[in-house]
């Protein structure tokens, strides 16, 4: 599906004119009526708490909220909502006039923690400036060498913020050329642009900036960043202590969507994760993070940093963006025969079947030089470099993807994010013994990236093939993976051959046991044909053909808790008989409150909505001047 010539579903309202995501009609509100007395329970009042409501448009939402009392606090035209304060009782008074998606505005963390390493201890004085090896690992360092550095493109990191002031912050501030490299910054807290030096009160943004597109050369001559000359947007979303919520999240979202133009922003780093609660296709800020790719912007984002089976955190459940697991290089940087994938990186596969993470990257120890009097909790001072600071994550990890990113689309201007995910996921080393492959594909997916690879690979259309983000965005279908359970309890992975990739016994004898022949026999070796050529990419045609329609048996360990106690019936830990009823999918009286059973109706046919062809969109040019007035910096 190419990114720039394509139908849109344009809300009639929507001032971004973006597609009517989850679009749910609220009908005439006019004669709604609501008794303020039914908002309390007994004689107290209710504690109000913030929500996001979903629904046609943001103008009707609003005047929903007043009418019950609550007060709106932000809009999210991206995907048609708006975020809340109302009691519970207000909430549920709104959940009545039905079409109205009414969900918890939940917590969303950074990936700072996990800090499980013991440090090594340097026995020589530590450097001003070292090789973090970052670049080399990956080999960015080669494009580096041949002028690939990220220059035009530009990478918003959501986080907590970035800090650049004095010598040390200066990296970061500026380019390879000691240019002016950040246009502005943005701070979803006040939902306003801003020019401070330094807003990162955690240092997890600006650790991640760091590998990003730190522009600082080592003795060796090697950069700190993967992208060192990448216009670089840092948008806080994210406190003190990393902790933010949907709605910080989706007014950051919704700012880079409208904003894209304006700045060049073809990538958006997100280090951040919050837990699964829904489908993919249900959560809000899966819903704005696939509205990006499908604006043509790529979308890298961490596995999560739990260690667990089924552990892949929010955006990076969603099967269209790339999603990151941790690698480290067991203290050998030049060594990779004993690099391993990180005990604490979150495994697949996700709860719809896709195969998550698509790719690992190094993400343990990585030292980056950075201001260190306001850090985050899991970092510790480098041994070896001087204000250098580790961090161990997923974080790290998505990081240098995100990088990696930026160097595609410098050398490929007109490349759309399915293209960029395609080359680094068909361009990727998977880990081997003897052959064999050393971790399931639920651990490594492809294997590590390489970006000189990804960067010169000719591989085209291998990736998000079978799925269709305009159908998905509007309602009209949804997708699964290919991963189902054999009612042994068996993971397999479903091939377009018709063949089945089993784990066997391998899979549950230990984080590094070795695979066996399951994962060798040819074209199944998840480094074969059909990640490379196209024919599955983990993401074919096989997953939408309904060989996991029902939703029931193939998740039913009971450990899966889904849209609140509406998931936790009991029957199969999803949505209880809703989805046992011969595999239709319904979603039930939770969500339209009895009103539409199935989604067809109200995601497909659009309400108050209208399908436009657009044409063709201007390109993001990446050689279009950014002016940067250095003067308006504090």
């Amino acid at each position: 599906m190419k990114s720039f010539n394509r139908t849109f579903l344009i809300a009639l309202s929507a001032i971004t004119g973006g597609i009517a995501v989850g679009a749910v009609g609220l009908g005439d509100t006019s004669n709604v009526r609501f008794d303020d007395a039914a908002l309390l329970i007994g004689h107290e009042v209710q504690e109000p708490k913030s929500y996001i409501i979903q629904g046609t448009d943001s103008e009707n939402l609003a005047a929903v909220v007043e009418k019950v009392g609550g007060n709106v606090s932000r809009e999210f035209p991206i995907i048609n909502a708006i975020s809340a304060v109302l009691t519970p009782k207000q909430a549920e008074k709104i959940k009545q006039l039905g079409n109205v998606r009414v969900q918890d505005d939940r917590q969303v963390l950074t990936m700072n923690g996990n800090s499980v390493f013991n440090f090594m201890v340097s026995s020589t004085a530590k450097k001003n400036k070292i090789d973090n090896h970052i670049a080399r690992h990956v080999n960015a360092d080669k494009l580096h060498d041949i002028g690939l550095t990220g220059q035009g493109v530009t990478v918003a990191v959501v986080d907590s913020g970035a800090n650049f002031g004095g010598n040390i912050g200066a990296n970061l501030f500026r380019n390879t050329s000691g240019s002016v490299r950040i246009p502005v910054k943005y701070d979803a807290f006040t939902s306003r642009v801003n020019f401070r030096f330094n807003d990162d009160q955690n240092g997890h943004g600006t650790h991640v900036s760091n590998i990003i597109a730190n522009s600082l050369m080592s003795e060796n001559n090697k950069f700190n960043g993967i992208a060192p000359d990448v216009n670089l947007l840092p948008v806080k979303a994210f406190n003190h202590k990393g902790e933010s919520s949907y709605s910080k999240v989706l007014d950051a979202l919704n700012w880079i969507f409208v904003n894209r133009y304006q700045y060049n922003i073809r990538v958006v780093n997100l280090s951040l994760g919050a837990e699964v609660q829904s489908r993919y296709w249900q959560d809000p800020i899966n819903q704005a993070v696939m509205r990006l790719w499908d604006a043509g912007i790529v979308v890298v984002t961490s596995a999560g940093n739990n260690g667990k089976d089924m552990g892949i955190s929010v955006p990076g459940n969603n099967p269209y963006v790339i999603t990151v697991g941790a690698t480290t290089d067991n203290y050998t940087p030049f060594d990779p025969a004993d690099d391993r994938v990180t005990s604490f990186s979150s495994k697949g596969p996700t709860y719809e079947g896709f195969v998550k993470p698509e790719i690992v990257a190094p993400g343990a120890r990585i030292a980056v030089k950075m201001q260190g009097s306001l850090i985050a909790k899991a970092m510790r001072k480098s041994a070896t470099g001087i204000d250098y600071s580790e961090i161990s994550g997923t974080s790290q990890a998505s990081a240098v993807v995100a990088g990696v990113a930026a160097l595609i689309i410098q050398n490929d201007p007109f490349i759309t994010p399915d293209n960029v995910k395609c080359k680094i996921v068909a361009t990727a080393k998977a880990a081997k013994v003897n052959g064999n492959l050393a971790f399931s594909p639920f651990k490594q997916g492809a294997g590590i990236v390489n970006a000189y690879d990804a960067v010169m690979s000719q591989a085209s259309d291998c990736a998000n093939q079978g799925l269709n983000i305009v159908q998905d965005l509007m309602g009209i279908k949804h997708f699964f993976g290919p991963v189902v359970k054999a009612p042994s309890g068996e993971l397999q992975i479903l091939l377009p051959s018709g063949g089945v990739l089993t784990e066997g016994s391998h899979w549950s004898t230990g984080d590094i046991a070795v695979e066996g022949s399951h994962w060798t026999v040819g074209n199944i070796g998840l480094e074969g044909s059909h990640w490379l050529q196209g024919t599955m990419g983990l993401e074919g045609s096989h997953w939408a053909q309904g060989m996991m329609g029902l939703e029931g048996a193939h998740w039913s360990t009971g450990d899966l808790v889904l849209e609140g106690a509406h998931w936790t019936a009991g029957q199969v830990g999803l949505e209880g008989s809703h989805w046992t009823q011969g595999g239709v999918g319904l979603e039930g009286a939770h969500w339209m409150e009895g009103t539409m059973g199935l989604e067809g109706s109200h995601w497909g046919e659009g309400m108050m909505a209208i399908e436009s062809e657009v044409g063709n969109l201007p390109p993001i040019d990446p050689n279009a001047e950014i002016t940067i007035d250095e003067s308006v910096w504090q």
